[in-house]
């Protein structure tokens, strides 16, 4: 895929001005969006993703453009997942809801800035050592076993690393509308309203762990993973409002994203194999009857693992709250 300098910097650039519009158009006067601004707007970007993507396959062929689709539904799983734990930083810490846009914008264009360079090194080693595939495979395994068997119920406004930032800085009891701080009695104090965005950044940093080895076991293409993440992380923040309420319902969320963070490893480590350089492996020699999983097996896979998780997790919702009400039926009845 030949992308140029010039690509690249148009491509940024649109990125760039993409959230300054965002920030101007929505962001900057607090407010609450309403459940049609929120699905207009989460429609437009991903319409744009989906045409972007058309667009990448037209132009540099489709082998390309599964790779962009494929990442680009692994990179928004991933979000929402993402959501569900920015949820529970704000509810930690209180964030009035006419302020969760700011929180949430910023939060999101922190996780660009982290993700491209996350991306930028992945790329590096990629270009200069086969044997990382070995690494982001295994790391990817170990994520996915996490990722299964984790709980969304602890808060990272309490763990040790929020602890440690209440020490070192002075801190207000309250918010003060959405400013990040203040001056009381001649000093300088921090608002919750920072230390919300502290630990958001925090939390987008574990994430890109993740996010970044994931895509590049679908794709070598640092465009193609760059573009997926950044529309990934277009329209986040409307969706945000837009499923809040739905995010408590996807229970198998968690294990369906185990599912295609473990498939991902194993594609990592055959293609790690069928290059292998590795000398104390097949005596430095690529293993070439290794299988190569081909990207639109990768892609349904993908798509169907989504759907099957968010499927599962509705009826099993939806069998509970029968029962629940059922119990309290029969209750009244007695």
């Amino acid at each position: 895929m030949q992308v140029t300098p010039l690509i690249w910097l148009i491509t940024i650039t649109v990125t760039i001005l993409f959230f300054v519009y965002e920030f101007f158009a929505h962001v900057r006067k607090p407010h609450e969006p309403s459940i049609a601004e929120s699905a207009r707007w989460s429609a437009f970007y991903i319409g744009l993703a989906l045409l972007f993507g058309v667009g990448i396959g037209t132009v540099s062929g489709w082998t390309f453009g599964g790779e962009y689709f494929a990442g680009y539904l692994t990179e928004k799983a991933l979000s929402i997942d993402n959501l569900f734990v920015f949820l529970i930083v704000m509810a930690g810490f209180a964030v009035p809801k006419k302020y969760q846009q700011k929180v949430l914008m910023i939060g999101i264009i922190i996780a660009l800035i982290l993700r491209g360079g996350f991306i930028a090194i992945g790329a590096t080693l990629i270009q200069n050592f086969s044997w990382v595939f070995y690494i982001f495979g295994a790391l990817l395994l170990i994520l996915a076993y996490r990722q299964a068997f984790s709980s969304h119920e602890s808060s990272p406004a309490d763990g040790k690393f929020m602890t440690l930032v209440r020490r070192v800085l002075p801190v207000t009891n309250e918010y003060h509308q959405d400013r990040l701080t203040v001056m009381q009695g001649g000093r300088r104090f921090v608002t919750p309203m920072l230390l919300t965005i502290v630990a958001i950044g925090f939390v987008d940093l574990i994430f890109a762990v993740d996010s970044i080895p994931a895509i590049y076991g679908l794709t070598n293409e640092a465009y193609i993973v760059f573009t997926a993440n950044a529309f990934a992380l277009m329209g986040l923040r409307q969706l945000f409002f837009l499923i809040g309420g739905l995010l408590e319902r996807l229970v198998y969320l968690a294990q369906g994203l185990a599912v295609i963070l473990a498939f991902i490893g194993v594609k990592l480590v055959f293609h790690a194999l069928h290059v292998n350089e590795l000398p104390f492996i097949n005596g430095g020699e690529p293993l070439l009857w290794v299988p190569e999983i081909p990207i639109w097996f990768s892609l349904l896979f993908i798509a169907a693992t989504i759907v099957i998780a968010t499927v599962a997790s509705l009826l099993k919702t939806r069998g509970d709250e029968n029962k629940d009400d059922l119990g309290l039926t029969h209750t009244a009845n007695r």
